[in-house]
């Protein structure tokens, strides 16, 4: 499948540079088989039923992007992938100046002294692994203190990521450590939001998937075969497995919120036996384009996309090509704004 397939042109003033306030504010775009509607988030609950059932991520991002010095060399390191404690998988700028052996210094203002990091492989792509001078809650407060958010590169920032971005680049379900990029579909929800689906009767199921800085890379590749996904570590437990059975077996829905949770609920079906969803922990590079036959969700709450991105390639998947490029063109029209501090979409699965 070609990769143009999924382009299209966006205005650039269509890019959020900050989210709604209040965050349930954000405009909806509810993209039914037959219709669109325009909403707001806070109209949710009415477009759900009783007995459905959201599974959040509960994903929380760390400051993941790093300045720092080999010698007089100047490097920046993006981290995108825990490989054990006190060991990351990194982008480097410029990789080009870095072999393996080499220390890269963190942070010169830490207390203690800066983070040294010791380059000890190096990949393709500017991929670098990085094994640091600590661990555990050390390391943890040693990135929170010399690291910033990791925001990604289409939002408008003269001077990048500010004070308010450590809020703002957060959803409200943030507890679990370890994603580099906020899974942006929870960012809309509020405790009030909250409260309105409780009273409608939608139950929640929490699991957790550490979105990674890949999900920011371009396809390169011309023709979709070629792509290589990144790697990112998820875990879904017994309880909402649980949850998604008694769902089922009950006639609701399942929605997932944002397509870091749908990939996991898809590759927790893929990983059972007669596609149920159950337990599941470990790496996840599910690259889903249209052809692709869901087993898990039926309705996903997410984002509008980059064009040419496999997240774009993800909805046209769920919902249906044609379909999702009407809806983007009309989002572009009557202004919807886009990207991770943007607008939402509420997509109901293309038949099968």
């Amino acid at each position: 499948m070609k990769v143009s397939e999924f382009d299209f042109e966006l205005p650039r003033e269509r890019i959020a540079a900050r989210p709604a306030s209040p965050r349930d504010g954000a405009r909806m775009l509810e993209v039914t088989v037959t219709e669109l509607a325009d909403r707001l988030v806070s109209e949710l609950p009415a477009c759900l039923e009783a007995g459905d059932l959201l599974v959040v991520n509960d994903t929380k991002v760390i400051p993941a992007r790093l300045t720092g010095r080999r010698g007089a060399a100047r490097i920046e390191a993006t981290l995108h992938k825990r490989v054990e404690a006190g060991v990351w998988d990194a982008f480097a700028r410029p990789a080009k100046k870095l072999r393996e052996g080499d220390v890269v210094m963190f942070g010169a203002q830490l207390h203690g002294g800066a983070l040294r990091a010791t380059v000890v492989a190096k990949g393709e792509g500017g991929e670098v692994r990085l094994a640091f001078d600590r661990e555990g809650a050390p390391l943890d407060a040693a990135l929170d203190t010399a690291g910033a958010v990791p925001l990604p590169p289409y939002i408008p920032r003269e001077h990048g990521p500010d004070r308010r971005d450590r809020e703002d680049y957060q959803t409200i379900f943030a507890t679990e450590r370890g994603a580099v990029a906020a899974p942006t579909a929870g960012l809309h929800f509020t405790d009030r939001l909250l409260a309105a689906l409780d009273a409608r009767g939608i139950a929640r199921a929490v699991v957790t998937l550490h979105v990674g800085a890949g999900t920011f890379l371009p396809v390169k590749a011309e023709d979709t075969g070629d792509h290589r996904m990144h790697t990112e570590w998820g875990r879904l437990d017994e309880g909402a497995a649980d949850a998604i059975a008694e769902t089922r077996a009950a006639g609701g829905r399942i929605v997932a919120v944002g397509t870091t949770s749908l990939r996991l609920l898809e590759a927790a079906a893929a990983a059972g036996e007669d596609d149920r969803v159950g337990p599941f922990e470990g790496d996840i590079d599910l690259f889903i384009t249209p052809g692709y036959r869901f087993k898990s969700v039926d309705m996903l709450l997410t984002n509008f996309h980059l064009p040419r991105s496999t997240l774009f390639m993800l909805v046209c998947a769920f919902a249906g090509t044609a379909r999702m490029k009407a809806a983007y063109d009309h989002a572009i029209e009557v202004g919807y704004r886009f990207y991770s501090y943007g607008d939402a979409t509420l997509l109901h699965r293309e038949a099968a």
